[in-house]
């Protein structure tokens, strides 16, 4: 897999192999920045969150594409290993890259309870691309809100299967924008109200 603009582009990427991991081809990582840069994202302004990173190709991609600030969540310690050696290879280091080995929901949650700071820094861009089948969007996009972690009018993308029952329209906080399938693959992109 290789990354397709910017200054990283036609780098390689690694990529977790095994069930449950579908990296983004490159036809819907361009349909997903595209959609984007048409809502007039300007990436060197960005801070990019990745939920339930993988290989972390969009991450790597939006900071190819000048993203000021990446930060990667993913639980598996085979595909953390997969991001810190796809980070080392592309020169990304701290502060600018940051990879957590944390499970999505809790580390979300856990700047929701009473009495904690919101985080130290909000993030202008949340890619999503959690396990098929297991309905994580929805909570996602609530602990999102309510622990503060998005700027105003902040985007989320979420790659989801298409067969996926999620209401885009119904996701409070949310306005959705964008709408699309790719194969088996269905992108929403919300933005925050």
């Amino acid at each position: 897999m290789r990354i397709i603009a910017g200054e990283l582009r036609g780098r390689t990427l690694k990529s977790v192999e095994g069930p449950g991991y579908r990296p983004a081809t490159g036809r819907v990582r361009e349909a997903l920045f595209s959609m984007l840069e048409a809502r007039g994202l300007v990436w060197p302004e960005c801070a990019v969150l990745d939920l339930f990173a993988g290989s972390g190709s969009l991450a790597f991609e939006a900071a190819s594409r000048g993203a000021r600030r990446i930060c990667m969540v993913e639980h598996s310690a085979r595909a953390v290993h997969c991001l810190e050696r796809n980070a080392a290879a592309l020169g990304l280091s701290a502060p600018r890259c940051r990879i957590l080995r944390e499970d999505v929901l809790p580390l979300l949650a856990r700047r929701n309870r009473r009495g904690q700071a919101a985080p130290e820094e909000r993030f202008d861009v949340v890619f999503m691309d959690p396990p098929y089948g297991m309905n994580l969007v929805p909570a996602a996009l609530q602990a999102l809100v309510r622990g503060q972690w998005l700027v105003p009018e902040a985007f989320v993308l979420a790659e989801v299967e298409t067969r996926a029952r999620i209401d885009e329209a119904a996701q409070e906080g949310f306005a959705c924008v964008g709408n699309r399938e790719y194969g088996q693959t269905r992108v929403l992109l919300w933005q925050a109200g």
